[in-house]
């Protein structure tokens, strides 16, 4: 059996701090993302898929869903994840705001910056603002990730 030597030691709510930031993988808004989003919402609006049609509303291409946008924040893209695997109880909140237009082939940079850290008994809450910027690095979505994490358990206990 192979043990990694670089494997990332779980944290607990009383690691973290505000302004702990998390870089998630650019991705370019494809033509088969848009296809594959609209496949799995069921989001039939011509304004994600007919070109003519958006042009016909003042687009320059197809415009992204908006939920589209949003789910290029799941921090399950970047190294969250592996820093929580014994902590985490769950993702219980997620809000945001379209602020720009994204379109195909725009490629957006998400990341996620703990913004408040909400201790409780046992558990603890973090929130991050989630960003995304596109390629010309304007801010096309901002909003808010909100997990539940466990404490460090007691060991004198």
């Amino acid at each position: 059996m192979v043990k990694h030597k670089n494997k990332i030691k779980s944290k607990y709510f009383e690691d973290f701090s505000i302004g702990d930031k998390y870089l998630i993988p650019s991705r370019t808004q494809t033509s088969g993302i848009f296809s594959m989003f609209q496949a799995a919402s069921g989001d039939n609006d011509p304004i994600h898929y007919d070109i003519e049609f958006c042009k016909t509303k003042g687009h320059p291409d197809m415009l992204a869903h908006g939920l589209q946008v949003l789910i290029q924040t799941a921090a399950g893209a970047g190294t969250f994840p592996s820093e929580v695997r014994d902590s985490l109880i769950g993702l219980i909140e997620v809000s945001g705001k379209m602020l720009k237009p994204v379109y195909r082939e725009d490629t957006l940079y998400p990341e996620l910056i703990i913004s408040k850290l909400i201790s409780q008994n046992t558990t603890g809450i973090i929130e991050m603002k989630a960003l995304v910027k596109n390629q010309d690095n304007t801010l096309v979505f901002e909003g808010c990730h909100k997990y539940l994490i466990k404490k460090k358990r007691n060991i004198d206990a």
